[in-house]
């Protein structure tokens, strides 16, 4: 008998995969591709479509002709700030630009002199400027740089819809990625922004499609449910949307370590959008605070040079205990104290990088103290969209939720709200596949599809370093 599943296609920047996942969510089938990247007419890198379209098609192909499983729907999760100009017979006429592209002095002066100051797009689209990383950049510099091709596009689809579009042959769009740092949603007025009507584009951007609706349509001879596809990091907090009802705040760690508020209906101040706060739009088509910090990547620069001032492998970080006494002697070393003038003098980065590493006597000492500086600035990151709600758990998922030191600081740092290490196989691309859910699986939705790990307080925070 063949097992029901949902083949969800997740495609990273680096990796390509596709899960297939059975009623209970668990992954029954994987694959994995890697492409070279392509470059574009200026030299610049970007995604190769092509490999990308014939993988789509293979990958989907393999798995339709594999008598194991049963394949009742099928959805997309993409990287976001990425756009694909399609003709009226759905031909890419350009190139999947870069969002690392850089983008001109000249027309970004020109937008924001015509629409309103950077601050004032910010604040009204939730997103920072950012060049190409706001996607409604990259579509107005197409428009203005080649407006032969702008002429000829029939539909502009973020990377998600596009994979979408290669099995439905529908042009849509979703909030999920119009919403996200795009600068084209203007979250006072919940539509477009004023300037994509002025620039004649929204005729260009594909009607809005529910992000938890499917498409009736055929493909290979039989019929399929598919959706529309997600912005990847509105994907990855959709189970948590579904599993729990009380206020939560989600800290997704890795390079970047973003926290995310979907209970935050407040607007973003302009202090906050310089701070790294932006906003995202769920599933729901509810707003998201969110904020970011780069406590990832900051985490793996100063792990190299403890390793190498006390030379010892960088790998006995990696399952570290928790030292409740020797936290509480480093936060007794009137050496290690920082004011508060040189904490908010590194906002963005940890005070750690400043530190004497000989003040340590050994790497656990010294490791313990990095954490709890970029502990600190967490705090100060996730208080931020904190601020007008009333948050009754923090949960933690990605890399740092298995860092123990981490985890007990940032509960000590929070004693009044309840903090979990969350774990779940696949959090995108799991989430992409419970937007669906009511459409294909004829199970309850599990309950058991997050594993959670609490952490009690074992250290009073009463110490300022």
């Amino acid at each position: 008998m063949k097992i029901p599943v949902i083949a969800i296609f997740d495609i990273g920047k680096t990796n390509k995969k596709l899960f297939l996942f059975d009623e209970q969510y668990q992954i029954v089938y994987e694959k994995s591709a890697r492409f070279l990247e392509t470059i574009d007419e200026d030299g610049d890198v970007c995604e190769n479509l092509d490999s990308l379209r014939l993988s789509v098609f293979e990958s989907l192909n393999e798995v339709l002709r594999n008598k194991k499983f049963e394949i009742r729907a099928i959805n997309f999760s993409a990287y976001g700030a990425s756009l694909v100009y399609l003709d009226a017979e759905g031909k890419p006429l350009a190139p999947l630009y870069n969002y690392l592209k850089p983008y001109p002095e000249y027309l970004e002066k020109q937008f924001y002199s015509t629409y309103g100051s950077k601050n004032e797009i910010s604040r009204a689209t939730a997103s920072q400027a950012s060049g190409s990383l706001n996607s409604g950049m990259q579509l107005y510099r197409l428009k203005h740089q080649k407006p032969d091709i702008f002429a000829k596009v029939k539909y502009v689809l973020h990377l998600p819809q596009y994979i979408s579009f290669l099995i439905s042959g529908k042009f849509y769009s979703d909030i999920t990625s119009i919403g996200c740092h795009t600068h084209l949603w203007d979250f006072k007025i919940n539509h477009y922004h004023k300037w994509i009507f002025n620039e004649n584009i929204e005729s260009k951007l594909a009607p809005l499609f529910p992000s938890d609706a499917i498409i009736e349509t055929s493909f290979m001879g039989k019929s399929y449910k598919v959706g529309v596809g997600l912005h990847d990091s509105s994907a990855a907090l959709i189970p948590y949307l579904v599993n729990f009802k009380d206020s939560f705040i989600l800290i997704s760690t890795g390079t970047w370590c973003i926290s995310l508020n979907p209970f935050n209906q407040t607007p973003l101040t302009s202090e906050k959008l310089r701070k790294d706060c932006l906003a995202y739009i769920s599933y729901q088509g509810k707003p998201v605070k969110a904020s970011r910090l780069f406590a990832g990547f900051e985490h793996e620069q100063q792990v190299k040079r403890i390793a190498a001032h006390f030379n010892v492998n960088s790998s006995i970080f990696r399952n570290m205990q928790f030292e409740p006494g020797l936290m509480k002697k480093l936060r007794a070393d009137i050496r290690l104290q920082i004011s508060s003038a040189d904490f908010l003098r590194y906002q963005k980065i940890s005070v750690f990088a400043q530190r004497d590493l000989s003040v340590f006597e050994n790497a656990t000492e010294a490791y313990h103290q990095l954490i709890a500086d970029i502990v600190k600035l967490q705090c100060a990151s996730t208080k931020m969209i904190i601020t007008g709600t009333e948050i009754k758990k923090i949960f933690v998922d990605g890399g740092f939720s298995k860092n123990a030191i981490y985890m007990n600081l940032l509960a000590a740092a929070f004693p009044e709200i309840e903090v979990y290490a969350a774990a779940m196989a696949q959090a995108t691309a799991l989430g992409t596949a419970v937007a669906i859910h009511k459409h294909w699986n004829t199970r309850p939705l599990a309950n058991n599809i997050i594993d959670l790990k609490y952490y009690p307080i074992l250290l009073v925070n009463k110490s300022k370093n």
